[in-house]
Parts: structure tokens; C-alpha cells; sequence
């Protein structure tokens, strides 16, 4: 079983690719911090997420 579950994570972002995006860069953030954890930066960033602490501003700009 995922830990947050997969549904509180979808009701703090719009969709599966936003979550995926935003825990990526916020793991990355993690990691270049450097600090030694108990968890992976993923599992961190995942819950950083679902308790509101990273959010995220779409952009109206398209690419």
C-alpha cells in the first residue's frame, strides 16, 4: 500500500503528472540540501505533499 495514498495526493495537485513532476523537483531539492534522512527523498517530498507543506503555481504560459 502507498504511503501517503494515492487519492489524498491527487486532491493537492491537478492530475498524475503534476504530482510526478512536483515530487520529482521537490526531491531534488532534498537531495541537493544534502542532509542525511531517514527515507528516501521521494517518500519525504510524497509526504511534504499530501500535509500541504510543497505546493506548486501552474503557469498559463504554454510551451
Amino acid at each position: 500500500m502507498i504511503n501517503p495514498p494515492l487519492e489524498v495526493l491527487l486532491d493537492k495537485v491537478d492530475d498524475k503528472y503534476t504530482l510526478c513532476v512536483v515530487a520529482a523537483k521537490r526531491a531534488r531539492e532534498i537531495i541537493k540540501r544534502g542532509e542525511i534522512l531517514p527515507q528516501k527523498p521521494v517518500s519525504v517530498a510524497l509526504e511534504e505533499i499530501a500535509s500541504g507543506k510543497t505546493a506548486y503555481q501552474r503557469t498559463t504560459v504554454k510551451i
